[in-house]
C-alpha cells in the first residue's frame, strides 16, 4: 500500500506554527505598551526621605543583631542566618535610597543572657512595622521593596519566639 500523503503544507508544522505566533504576538504586545526604557517613576523629596529613614531603621536592626549575639553568644549562632538576611535587605534598600548614608540610631542595649532574645524580638518587629508603615508612603518598586523587607521581618519574628 502507497504512503498516505502528508495533509500539512512543507516547511512549519502546526505546532511551530502556532508557537511563532504566540511569540510574535507576545512581543508585538509589549512592544506596544511599554515605556520608554529612560522613563522612571518620579519620586518626590518626601519619598526619598522616608526612605532614607528606613535604611536607618534597618542599620539600627542591623546593629541590634550585632549587641543581642555580644550579650548572649549562643543567641549569635542561633540568629547568624536571620542576621545575614537583614544584612542584605540593608543592601537593597541602599541601592534603593542612593545617596542615603545615615548612621544607625541609637537603642537601648540588650540585657545580657537569655532576655536578649526577647530583646532582638522586640527589635525585629519594631522595624518590620516601621518597613509596612512606609511602604504605604511609597510607590511602585519602592514600595513592593519595604513590604517585602516587612513580611521577611515579620517571619524573622515569628522564628524568634
Amino acid at each position: 500500500m502507497p504512503p498516505i500523503p502528508s495533509s500539512r503544507p512543507p516547511g512549519f508544522s502546526r505546532r511551530t506554527l502556532l508557537a511563532a505566533s504566540a511569540a510574535g504576538l507576545a512581543l508585538l504586545s509589549a512592544g506596544c505598551t511599554s515605556s520608554p526604557g529612560g522613563e522612571r517613576e518620579q519620586v518626590t523629596s518626601e519619598q526619598a526621605d522616608e526612605l532614607a529613614g528606613q535604611v536607618a531603621v534597618q542599620e539600627s536592626l542591623v546593629a541590634a543583631f550585632s549587641a543581642a549575639g555580644a550579650a548572649d553568644p549562643g543567641l549569635a549562632a542561633d540568629v547568624a542566618e536571620l542576621a545575614a538576611q537583614a544584612g542584605e535587605q540593608l543592601d537593597r534598600l541602599r541601592a534603593a535610597a542612593p545617596g542615603s548614608s545615615t548612621a544607625p540610631a541609637s537603642s537601648s542595649a540588650p540585657p545580657a543572657g537569655p532576655g536578649a532574645r526577647a530583646w532582638l524580638r522586640a527589635q525585629v518587629a519594631s522595624a518590620a512595622a516601621s518597613h509596612a508603615a512606609a511602604c504605604l508612603e511609597q510607590s511602585g518598586a519602592r514600595a513592593a521593596l519595604l513590604g517585602s523587607i516587612a513580611a521577611g521581618l515579620r517571619g524573622q519574628d515569628g522564628r524568634l519566639t
